[in-house]
């Protein structure tokens, strides 16, 4: 897990690289490509082939969840052209809090009260972050925001489609409708890319490969919710990529916040697990 926030990281910092250069819906295309054909190769060589994976008793939940995937890794990388990886980042990880709270009223599953005050406190360390209404709120930084929010959705239909299909059917309907959409979007916005930049893109698709192939082999070998704290590190690595590369700032609120933020995930993690 923490490999795969490595590269995960490094991925976010090419994709802030190229979109800051090349239009963000081209760039989440080309990747979607490389993504779609590691999924189709995977299906390929599981048992009953392509046929036997992409089976599945509700496409419409599938459908949506990797146009919802598509849109969410849109909206990120925007974020990181705006606002840059560490704000992004540190708006970003409250997702799982939002999952928290959403799973509720969407899968119906019971949140205590503790999970509630943890949910609260991530709230807090949110606004920190945002510091809305006292003269230097930025309204971009809302950006990463509906991200967390479109992702924590994502997580939930993924929680969804589950209780009926593989995670490998799941695997591959994420990556060839993200692929689908994208290109529908993406190739009206398609720009000359010179050649150094090439071979960026070919590095972004190589890390998107492999940080998915990692978080496969890590929840081969382990409970998500064993490892799922490890997902922080992401964090980290963003903020020495962000400081050391692009030049960013680490503001006092941002570290608060982001402190609060990772608390309060940690502990409704803790609580799920214990739940279960």
């Amino acid at each position: 897990m923490i490999a795969a926030t490595i590269v995960f990281a490094t991925q976010d910092g090419i994709s802030r690289h190229l979109a800051g250069t090349y239009n963000t819906y081209m760039v989440v295309m080309i990747r979607y490509w490389f993504f779609a054909a590691f999924v189709i190769a995977l299906a390929a060589h599981a048992p009953g082939g392509v046929g036997a994976t992409a089976r599945t008793q509700q496409p419409g939940v599938q459908i949506l969840r990797g146009l919802l995937l598509a849109a969410e890794i849109c909206v990120a990388v925007y974020a990181f052209t705006i606002l840059g990886l560490i704000e992004s980042q540190a708006v970003f990880i409250c997702y799982p809090l939002l999952v928290a709270a959403l799973s509720g009223p969407v899968l119906g599953e019971q949140v205590g009260w503790r999970r509630w005050a943890a949910i609260g406190v991530g709230c807090v360390g949110v606004l920190i972050i945002l510091q809305p209404g006292i003269g230097v709120f930025n309204p971009w930084a809302v950006i990463p925001l509906i991200a967390a929010l479109m992702f924590a959705v994502y997580g939930l239909l993924t929680r969804y489609a589950a209780r009926r299909d593989s995670t490998a059917t799941s695997f591959f309907w994420t990556g060839v409708i993200g692929a689908v959409a994208t290109t529908l979007v993406g190739v009206w916005f398609w720009e000359p890319m010179a050649r150094a930049d090439w071979l960026w893109m070919a590095l972004l698709c190589v890390t998107g490969v492999l940080g998915h192939w990692l978080l496969i082999k890590c929840y081969e070998m382990a409970e998500a919710s064993a490892v799922q704290p490890f997902a922080y590190f992401h964090l980290m690595w963003s903020a020495i990529l962000g400081i050391s590369i692009f030049d960013e700032t680490l503001r006092p609120a941002v570290i608060v916040g982001a402190t609060l933020v990772v608390a309060a995930g940690l502990f409704t993690l803790w609580r799920e697990r214990r739940q279960r």
